[in-house]
């Protein structure tokens, strides 16, 4: 069980840390869950949970977020589909 916490608390500091590519909210809250998703996968995986419920929780916290931070927060440049 604590390995679980452990691992989603890295997840969540993951997420937020990255979730700042873009420009508008808009970009940031894609960019964001896409991260976050990847990361949530890859950690519940590791954690031997389920990956769907990891990308879901993941991308979710991500995409919030990107959308909650600002752009003069945290700002990694322009989104490579723009």
């Amino acid at each position: 069980m604590r390995t679980t916490f452990l691992s989603r608390a890295a997840a969540v500091v993951l997420v937020l840390g990255l979730a700042g590519c873009g420009y508008n909210r808009t970009d940031r809250a894609v960019s964001g869950g896409l991260i976050g998703a990847g990361g949530g996968a890859a950690l519940s995986a590791i954690a031997g949970g389920n990956p769907g419920t990891g990308a879901l929780a993941g991308g979710a916290i991500g995409a919030l977020g990107g959308a909650l931070t600002s752009g003069r927060d945290i700002n990694l440049g322009r989104p490579i589909w723009r």
